[in-house]
């Protein structure tokens, strides 16, 4: 599809990892979801999804981020994350402890955009939520892939 002039055209290719306490409000959740876009430059319209630990399949917030950018979830199970250890910017043996997995927000984010795919926001932290977001390496804004 070419672009008209004066507009810029991005396809949805980036994935949002997200990690919360269980009740964590989700206006929590999404405000650190706006701040990680914004750190990473881009816009809501550039998620194709949200993604998290299936252990977190029923909790209002992470379908409330879902919602607010209008993209399905999709959750996975720890071994899956786990899997993803050995690229996640940030494992924790407590998340480890809890959860099964080093980092659920990271190892969502990877896990949902595929084996190509990089961590473009590392995972940042609100007080009970954690967010990151992953992508194609050569994810640029203005290009269509």
């Amino acid at each position: 599809m070419p672009s008209a002039e004066g507009m810029t055209l991005v396809t949805a290719k980036l994935v949002m990892g997200l990690g919360c306490e269980r009740d964590t409000a989700p206006e929590e959740v999404i405000a650190l979801a706006e701040q990680a876009l914004a750190h990473a430059g881009v816009s809501g319209r550039d998620v194709a999804l949200v993604a998290s630990l299936d252990a977190r399949a029923e909790e209002p917030a992470i379908h409330a981020v879902a919602r607010h950018f209008s993209v399905p979830p999709r959750f996975f199970d720890a071994a899956t994350l786990e899997a993803q250890s050995p690229r996640l910017k940030n494992p924790s043996k407590v998340v480890f402890a809890h959860t099964g997995c080093h980092g659920v927000a990271e190892g969502a984010a990877l896990s949902g955009a595929g084996s190509d795919a990089v961590l473009l926001v590392p995972k940042i932290r609100s007080a009970r939520a954690t967010v990151a977001i992953a992508g194609p390496a050569d994810f640029a804004r203005g290009t269509l892939r």
